[in-house]
């Protein structure tokens, strides 16, 4: 429960293209159960599917410049089951998302990384 498995570019681009601006492209992509992290060269979009069946989808803006912190807590950097935060600016709660030992929370952690401490 809560793992995140990388999710081919090509296969979500199409369903991303309506809300993607002039010369933004999608870099990577991870699903966590049914939501998703999709990581823009200008933004991280969360994809919240909600109900039973999935659809109803909110999908959630957060530009890299918006984000003030992140966190992993975990028992330690090797151990891949985790909490990740988000602190983003002007909202005091931040947002959680659980990932289970068989995932990518270190990549997803160090993709987060290379577009907020440029």
């Amino acid at each position: 429960m809560g793992h995140a498995s990388e999710v081919s570019v090509e296969k979500i681009s199409q369903e991303f293209q309506p809300i993607l601006v002039p010369g933004e492209h999608i870099e990577k992509a991870f699903k966590i159960i049914r939501d998703m992290f999709v990581f823009t060269n200008k933004r991280l979009i969360l994809v919240d599917k909600q109900g039973l069946t999935g659809s109803k989808v909110d999908y959630v803006t957060i530009p890299y410049t918006s984000i003030i912190k992140f966190s992993k807590e975990s028992a330690g950097l090797m151990d891949l089951d985790a909490e990740l935060k988000i602190w983003v600016r002007g909202e005091a709660v931040p947002i959680k998302k659980h990932f289970g030992k068989d995932n990518n929370i270190n990549e997803v952690y160090q993709i987060l990384g290379q577009h907020i401490l440029k």
